[in-house]
């Protein structure tokens, strides 16, 4: 059954002015889609998600993440929450047809400032990172083939990567891939590759 994927960080302190800077260090680890390069979206979100949105810009081309965050320092409050999305490549199989495809998946980051809705933050992260379902990653209802095995480890790869380079070059000292679930990602995959040996 398909699952949403969230990637969750930490870091040694998120302070109010810390919280773009250590966004946009994230947002740059970001491999965009070669179609939908850069940031397409950002909004701000005051206290609490039942709050309304204060803030949305939809970018077309995509802009850098230094231009995106810009867009929103403004509004720079420690219970305020700073929504991004961008695009990056992972393969697909099409319906109906033989041959996988490369295609722009949507990743949503979510900065949550530390007394954003009631310090969420320190259980889902001072910043969040959305992949949408883990089926990119698994591929369940595919017949595993070559081609499907060599396209999904590299989508799981491609995950991987992301993370070790978010933990390197962003500073982030914690880190939780999960799932909605809660069911283990890795453990997925290692039954999932099974069945094809």
């Amino acid at each position: 059954m398909a699952d949403s994927l969230y990637l969750s960080l930490w870091f040694p302190s998120f302070d109010e002015a810390e919280i773009l800077p250590r966004t946009v260090s994230v947002l740059r680890q970001i491999p965009f889609s070669a179609a939908r390069s850069g940031v397409t979206y950002s909004a701000i979100q005051p206290v609490s998600w039942s709050e309304p949105t204060i803030l949305e810009r939809r970018y077309r081309p995509g802009v850098a993440p230094e231009e995106a965050v810009t867009e929103v320092a403004d509004f720079l409050h420690d219970d305020y929450a700073y929504v991004f999305e961008a695009y990056w490549d992972l393969w697909t199989p099409p319906e109906g047809a033989e041959k996988w495809v490369s295609e722009s998946a949507l990743i949503r980051l979510t900065a949550h400032g530390l007394e954003f809705e009631e310090r969420a933050a320190e259980e889902t992260g001072h910043i969040q990172i959305d992949f949408g379902l883990d089926t990119s990653f698994l591929h369940e209802e595919v017949e595993f083939t070559t081609e499907a095995e060599r396209n999904v480890r590299s989508n799981v790869q491609k995950l991987v990567e992301f993370t070790a380079q978010v933990e390197k070059n962003a500073g982030a000292t914690g880190r939780l891939l999960w799932s909605e679930s809660e069911e283990n990602l890795a453990q997925k995959l290692i039954n999932r590759l099974q069945k094809v040996q």
